[in-house]
């Protein structure tokens, strides 16, 4: 598959040009939370091709973004994983988290996959250091089958796929709840009432959770009238 090439020398379109082409952020969005094997990630982005996908690793691959690793045991599968040039794309695909959630975010489309392994990425993108202020605790998150945890430890936060050693506080809920609560159409605490979401654990940590991930105020972008105006 040929290469497209903005042919500019400026440091956005060489990146761009490393990046820019469809599926490719999503592809080390996915490796940001850790190696994944090729098949983790036809599961994790659906509708893209496997011939596509082949293709998008490869060029990651040659430009040295991202390598082939072999999983720990008792794994021991290959997969792919992130080099040190890819792994600084990081905060650049967080910046993008986080206007998304204020500028792009909507309800949720009818044909629209989604996958609660996503949060790991997007409670980095929405932790608030000042609110964790002197905070040493361990978040467990239970979503159907998908589990993640976030260490949270004095204004500094680690979220993981997979669950943690000695969790401090366990929430378990249904997808459904967990699309309703990060979209703001209701309140963990009314999903609890509703049933769909149960808590457990240390209460002063659980009653620190809300203040922790902070959902930037959505902002509707202007109409074309209204940027003209």
């Amino acid at each position: 598959m040929e290469q497209r090439t903005y042919n500019q020398y400026c440091a956005t379109a060489r990146t761009l040009d490393l990046v820019g082409e469809r599926w490719t952020l999503l592809l080390i969005r996915e490796l940001l939370t850790g190696p994944k094997r090729y098949g983790d990630l036809l599961a994790s982005l659906r509708g893209l091709g496997t011939g596509l996908l082949a293709a998008r690793l490869k060029h990651l691959e040659r430009e040295g973004l991202t390598r082939k690793v072999t999983l720990p045991p008792p794994a021991r599968t290959p997969a792919y994983a992130l080099t040190e040039a890819g792994e600084e794309l990081g905060p650049a695909v967080l910046a993008l988290a986080r206007w998304g959630l204020k500028w792009a975010m909507g309800e949720r489309g009818e044909d629209e996959s989604f996958h609660a392994g996503w949060a790991v990425l997007g409670l980095r993108a929405c932790f608030d250091p000042q609110a964790a202020d002197g905070l040493r605790a361990v978040y467990e998150f239970h979503v159907d089958d998908e589990v993640l945890h976030a260490r949270v430890d004095d204004g500094t936060v680690e979220t993981v796929h997979g669950p943690a050693q000695y969790p401090d506080v366990r929430i378990t809920m249904t997808e459904e709840a967990f699309v309703g609560v990060t979209s703001r159409r209701f309140t963990l605490s009314d999903a609890i009432q509703a049933g769909t979401a149960t808590t457990t654990g240390d209460a002063e940590a659980l009653r620190r959770l809300t203040g922790l991930f902070r959902l930037p105020a959505r902002a509707a972008r202007p109409t074309a009238r209204e940027a003209g105006s």
